[in-house]
């Protein structure tokens, strides 16, 4: 994996010699089994029988952390032919809706099924390795997919990796607001604040490769397969921000971050950043990289 290098230190130091799994199922149960720690999707069925003509099954299904569906498909090896199955799968689960929807409400309940994301389904395609032409193809798709390589290293670790990570959505472009003069305060204040979510959002999604954004009502979410920051829209004179850095590692600062362990927020993320001003904004900068490095 990119010329990572693991060694067990118990006993002295040994290589742990990377490999793949003896068969598809090894790592695809593994997978499903922890897929909200590994992937940050919420498991929802393995091996779906779809009902059309040419038949087929989808490895597993999911939901993620904003809602949006998850097709999930696993190769042993090299991924031969598995994007192209994938997108056939998604666009039989977008064609299929109701099947889908009576699946998250069996499994999570009718509020989950009520929320699902359907402007932003995904492709989570884990294999055991990729080639160049696989990493090409998925930017001429318009479909959020994500490429992840997979090694076991020994008998006691396996380790991802986001080979690429694409999304589905049309390019940001920046706009430059100009605030006309004579704004009365509450009216500067809101064009300030508008300013202020756009230096954000172009901080997030330069922060490095494979970031995406998808937008809900409540919150935008920038993920690296997993979401690593969630913007709220601006209230009054402040921006929040949710990280999934720990918060037990920071420094917090009364009125600029705070622990918000177990309470109730919109987006995900235990680690609240308050930001005013584009001060502010670089003081954030090492705690969006590492929320970013941890996703």
């Amino acid at each position: 994996m990119s010329g990572l290098r693991l060694y067990n230190l118990e006993g002295g130091v040994t290589e742990a010699v990377p490999h793949l799994a003896e068969v598809e199922a090894d790592v695809q149960g593994l997978i499903e089994a922890n897929m909200e720690t590994m992937l940050g999707v919420r498991f929802l069925a393995s091996e779906y029988v779809i009902d059309c003509v040419e038949g087929g099954r989808i490895d597993s299904l999911g939901l993620d952390e904003n809602g949006a569906p998850v097709v999930v498909e696993f190769k042993r090896g090299t991924a031969a032919g598995v994007i192209n199955q994938g997108l056939y799968y998604m666009a039989w689960l977008m064609a299929h809706k109701d099947a889908f929807q009576n699946l998250v409400r069996d499994r999570l309940g009718g509020s989950a099924a009520s929320q699902v994301l359907w402007s932003a389904p995904r492709l989570i395609c884990v294999a055991g390795d990729f080639t160049r032409y696989d990493a090409h193809a998925v930017r001429e798709h318009r479909r959020s997919i994500d490429l992840v390589r997979y090694r076991y290293f020994g008998t006691e670790h396996i380790g991802l990796e986001t080979v690429a990570s694409v999304t589905g959505q049309s390019a940001v472009t920046k706009r430059v607001r100009r605030r006309p003069a004579g704004l009365p305060p509450a009216r500067r204040r809101d064009e300030a604040m508008a300013e202020l979510a756009e230096a954000v959002d172009e901080a997030l999604l330069g922060i490095g490769d494979g970031v995406t954004r998808v937008q809900r009502k409540q919150y935008a979410a920038y993920q690296r397969l997993r979401n690593f920051a969630c913007v709220c829209p601006p209230q009054q004179a402040k921006l929040l921000v949710y990280l999934k850095a720990d918060p037990k590692g920071v420094d917090l600062v009364p009125g600029f971050t705070r622990d918000v362990t177990g309470l109730g927020h919109h987006g995900t993320g235990d680690l609240e950043v308050q930001l005013r001003t584009e001060r502010d904004l670089e003081r954030a900068q090492d705690l969006f990289r590492a929320s970013y490095a941890a996703a």
